[in-house]
């Protein structure tokens, strides 16, 4: 069959040319491609995803296809649909609130369980991720979000405790999503600066205060992303009202 290839497959990068890599490799390299492309807005909310055209894409199987995309539905990040096939999650408004929640609480456990305890290894690396995201200021939204989103991802990571990643990434990329679809426009220095604080109050073993600092970093991120309901009707006091109060 010839000819260019259209929809999700024509914006996802093949995988380099070299040594074969094992299933478990490719599917993890598919995984990820998918939910930066997914996270950055280059797949859009509701874009299908055929696991044909995409294997095709990466030239693997649609049963490691399928297994990327089954770990990215556990996420929030993709929906799928009996006999319809997978589809990039659209985040409900309403339900953006529970999902921060959420997070905050279990960002709260990670803060306990690091304070005091990061290795010089993981301070170095945390420090390093820090550094991509003061590189990437200017640049594209997105981006910065998810490289904003994968610096707790780490953080979550670094406990040692898979269950704990787990539940904190999940609830990390949805707020992700979230933030790529609802928030206004932002300077990410402020949370490039919280980053660092909660480094360093984290590496002094300053449990109180990374605690502080982490809860002040979120809500500021929820101020961005829960303005108002999407495409709510309101009137000229309404608007003003939160400038009036500024």
């Amino acid at each position: 069959m010839t000819g260019k290839r259209t929809g999700a497959a024509a914006r996802i990068v093949r995988l380099p040319r070299g040594r074969p890599a094992a299933a478990g490799d490719r599917g993890a390299a598919i995984y990820a491609a998918l939910r930066r492309a997914i996270i950055e807005q280059a797949l859009k909310p509701g874009e299908k995803l055929p696991e044909d055209a995409i294997g095709a894409s990466f030239g693997v199987s649609r049963t490691i296809v399928r297994n990327a995309l089954h770990q990215l539905a556990a996420e929030g990040l993709v929906e799928m649909r009996r006999n319809r096939g997978a589809r990039v999650a659209r985040p409900r408004w309403e339900e953006a609130g529970d999902i921060f929640d959420i997070r905050r609480a279990l960002e709260r456990l990670v803060i306990a369980r690091l304070a005091g305890r990061l290795t010089p290894e993981q301070v170095a690396r945390l420090k390093e991720h820090a550094d991509r995201e003061d590189a990437a200021r200017g640049g594209s939204e997105p981006h910065s979000v998810r490289l904003a989103t994968e610096f707790h991802v780490l953080l979550a990571e670094m406990t040692g405790s898979e269950v704990l990643a787990r539940y904190v990434g999940e609830a990390a990329w949805r707020c992700g999503l979230t933030l790529t679809l609802y928030s206004r426009p932002h300077s990410s220095e402020c949370g490039v600066h919280e980053h660092r604080e909660i480094i360093a109050a984290l590496e002094a073993g300053d449990e109180a205060r990374a605690v502080a600092v982490m809860d002040g970093h979120l809500s500021a991120v929820v101020s961005r992303a829960l303005i108002d309901p999407p495409g709510r009707s309101r009137d000229l006091s309404e608007i003003l009202r939160r400038y009036a109060q500024e």
